[in-house]
């Protein structure tokens, strides 16, 4: 069978989607979104744009878009207990990382005895403090393992009308990642890095340090792509996308409101300790440099048309949700999928003139249907149980959680 020729052409790309990340929650998050946006464009066909660009968690969910696996598909796997192929479970991406744990474990007796010999031979030098220091080494360098995701991606696109292989698609897909010694970004998918198999460029671009370790690939070692811009739109409208959409499910959360909402009981972040103060911390770095990347792209990218959608600052079900609890991630989907509907309904004045200038139409009576949801529009039930006796375990746990969340903060 004859391979498809790559979407490469600048003069013929017209639409284009631009993916940032934010993990499990972001990528839920993205997929509700998506749902969205393309029921409410007529005209709009996510899954044959000329180009995809993703980041971190964004690199996931564009790298199965661009391989044919629809919005309807990848909402309904969002579904733990439904039948189906390869269903999105959020603990694919939390494995511990045994293995590094325990190879930087093995190191600590050579380093205690490295340690000691560098402060008997250097005491004016160096205090036994300082000499210590050394031991940080054994520290690992990601508390998980993200070869479980590279696993489970190659298992997505094993399956037939799919590719593993940049160079078979029949669009371009370009997936963002930071080489860590040099700090410089790398394009997966673009010539020199398209022979790297998809999975594992996707392993590389959600290695955020930390998190997860560098990927190794080629005697390089790589990291997310989300250290040096929070999206790299600009890849896609270099490519000649005259029409981009953009989805960013990361912005730092605005607690002014959320003990009157009854969300927390102390408007406090620091009150529910050190992740909610990183995440919050990343999440107010990320969303600046994104903004002053966009501000620039009027004057760079003349005449092209570039719409960001991201939650609100006061979204605090996309803050506080556990996304590893079944009924949650259910929850964002939806949540998502509706926020996205308000949005374009809410933009239509800017929103809608540029559609028509790509042949698109945005679907006003549509969006303003209030009742329907993302489940129906998949054509699954809201209230069918998934399956008796977990579904009430899940439930039981996420209530657990929210009560243990309620009193301790």
């Amino acid at each position: 069978m004859a391979k498809p020729k790559r979407g490469n052409g600048q003069a013929k790309c017209r639409v284009g989607l631009a993916l940032a990340g934010g993990g499990p929650a972001g990528a839920i998050y993205e997929l509700g979104a998506l749902r969205a946006l393309e029921e409410g464009v007529e005209g709009l066909d996510l899954n044959n744009l000329c180009v995809y660009v993703g980041v971190s968690a964004g690199a996931f969910i564009a790298s199965n878009i661009a391989n044919h696996l629809t919005t309807t598909q990848m909402c309904r796997a969002v579904l733990k207990y439904q039948s189906g192929d390869n269903p999105f479970v959020p603990e694919t991406f939390m494995t511990p990382a045994m293995g590094e744990w325990l190879r930087r474990g093995v190191s600590v007796p050579r380093l205690f005895v490295e340690s000691l010999w560098k402060y008997a031979r250097n005491p004016r030098d160096l205090t036994l403090v300082e000499s210590l220091m050394h031991l940080s080494r054994a520290l690992p360098v990601g508390l998980f393992d993200n070869a479980p995701v590279a696993e489970y991606m190659e298992r997505i696109l094993r399956h037939p009308g799919r590719t593993n292989d940049f160079r078979k698609l029949d669009k371009k897909l370009i997936l963002v990642a930071a080489d860590l010694d040099s700090g410089q970004p790398v394009r997966f998918g673009e010539p020199g890095f398209d022979d790297v198999p998809i999975s594992l460029a996707v392993q590389a671009s959600t290695a955020l340090p930390g998190l997860y370790p560098p990927v190794e690939i080629g005697g390089r070692h790589y990291v997310d792509g989300v250290l040096l811009k929070t999206m790299h739109a600009s890849v896609a409208l270099d490519a000649g996308a005259s029409l981009l959409f953009c989805l960013n499910p990361i912005v730092p959360v605005d607690t002014a409101q959320a003990v009157s909402e009854g969300v927390m009981k102390r408007g406090k972040l620091v009150n529910r300790g050190l992740p909610t103060v990183l995440s919050q911390a990343l999440r107010t770095i990320i969303r600046s440099r994104l903004g002053a990347g966009f501000n620039s792209y009027e004057s760079r990218y003349p005449g092209a048309d570039v719409f960001l959608f991201e939650p609100p600052s006061d979204d605090y079900r996309m803050f506080f949700t556990n996304i590893f609890a079944f009924s949650s991630r259910v929850l964002i989907c939806d949540h998502a999928y509706r926020a996205m509907r308000r949005q374009m309904l809410e933009r239509q004045k800017t929103l809608a003139p540029a559609l028509e200038k790509h042949g698109l139409r945005l679907r006003v009576e549509f969006l303003g249907d209030g009742d329907r949801t993302v489940w129906n529009s998949v054509g699954w039930q809201e209230n069918r149980a998934p399956s008796g006796v977990l579904n009430r375990l899940d439930t039981l746990l996420d209530r657990l959680e929210e009560e243990v969340l309620q009193r301790t903060t």
